[in-house]
């Protein structure tokens, strides 16, 4: 078992579930026990190692955890690696690793655990040998709740901490990713007047409104924004997910509500997005009030790949053009933070949040690999 593989294992163990998705107090929620782990792992290493605390939940502190290994010289440059910490939801079976055929399952070992693992293991081995760049400094950062409100992101972001370049670790399949699609969560709403359900005609149903604006928007306003597109994202989204209203069937409703996730380009914004809507609906003759569910905005990133380290890391992976990714993560914050931003890491975001998670270990073994090289390639 490689050294990778074996903190991988670790980590997967020490369930580390965003407590957004459980109840209060749970025994499984919470970053704290895995940024007490790697504190101590890359202490033991001889890197530098402190805990910013972000937030508070209950009687659990929540941390990112910062690792920096200083080069031989003086710093000239500083690289970032940013996977996260948190995890969706699961039983206790999936806390417990398994090796099976080349694989290692369990909650958290493709997102992102999996970039830890890789992340770290870079560092821990540079740090141990000749070969750590003379004048560039790197440092990790463990972030806090990403799956949920991305708190550690931008907490390290509104600090005012700067980097070169930083690298957040997602399963990519170990592609260099320079674009991926922002997140918007909308909540939309149709009113009515409420009736008896035998005198239907002396209402007005919002959930039949509500229906024939929901057409609208996975019909007309999907084929709307499959006419435009991105060169590496291709076009947005919008998904009705759920729908609310009305209480019994023998009252006509007199309210219902749909949320909807669009998932947009760069350039868009939720004004954009809410413009577009109304216009479609002023056109269908159809009204709706909006109002957004976000905890923060969720930003598209867009990064120039011609960037000098951009080039020097497409060139270390061997890949001759950068790519995107349809979901969000801590890259555009950071990038809106200041801080130019590619994703990065092994695994495929298909086993993400999946029953039965896993990741290739000959893959994640050379996640390692590729960041090792890639910073002995530079100054």
């Amino acid at each position: 078992m490689t050294r990778t593989e074996k903190l991988l294992a670790e980590l997967i163990a020490l369930p580390s579930v965003n407590p957004a998705f459980l109840p209060p107090r749970h025994p499984h929620a919470g970053e704290q026990r895995v940024a007490d782990f790697l504190a101590a792992t890359a202490a033991r290493a001889g890197l530098e190692v402190e805990l910013q605390k972000v937030l508070a939940d209950g009687q659990r502190s929540r941390a990112n955890v910062i690792v920096r290994l200083r080069p031989a010289g003086k710093i000239r440059q500083t690289i970032l690696l940013a996977p996260h910490l948190d995890t969706v939801g699961a039983d206790g079976t999936k806390f417990i690793p398994q090796r099976k055929h080349g694989r290692l399952h369990g909650r958290g070992a493709c997102d992102t655990k999996g970039c830890v693992a890789a992340m770290l293991s870079a560092l821990m081995e540079l740090a141990g040998s000749k070969t750590r760049p003379a004048q560039t400094e790197i440092i990790f950062a463990g972030l806090i709740d990403e799956e949920n409100a991305q708190a550690g992101s931008r907490a390290l972001a509104a600090s005012g901490f700067k980097a070169d370049l930083a690298i957040v670790g997602e399963p990519t399949q170990l592609r260099v990713v320079t674009a991926h699609k922002g997140s918007l969560w909308l909540q939309l709403a149709t009113r009515g007047q409420a009736a008896h359900g035998a005198t239907p005609h002396l209402g007005k149903n919002a959930v039949h409104e509500m229906a024939r604006l929901v057409c609208a928007l996975e019909t007309d306003y999907a084929a709307q924004l499959r006419r435009r597109k991105h060169p590496l994202l291709g076009h947005g989204t919008i998904n009705v997910g759920k729908i609310f209203g009305g209480t019994q069937p023998n009252i006509v409703p007199d309210a219902c509500g749909i949320e909807i996730d669009r998932r947009t380009l760069p350039g868009e914004t939720e004004k954009s997005v809410v413009r577009e809507i109304t216009a479609l609906l002023k056109a269908k003759k159809l009204s709706a009030t909006f109002a957004s569910t976000k905890l923060a905005p969720c930003l598209p990133l867009e990064t120039d790949f011609r960037r000098p380290l951009i080039q020097q890391l497409l060139r270390s992976v061997k890949q001759l053009h950068p790519t995107g990714v349809d979901y969000f993560c801590d890259a555009a914050v950071l990038a809106a933070g200041g801080i130019p931003s590619v994703v990065f890491g092994p695994g495929a975001i298909a086993q993400a949040h999946t029953a039965d998670e896993w990741i290739s270990l000959a893959e994640l073994e050379r996640g390692k690999d590729l960041l090792v090289q890639f910073f002995q390639s530079l100054p």
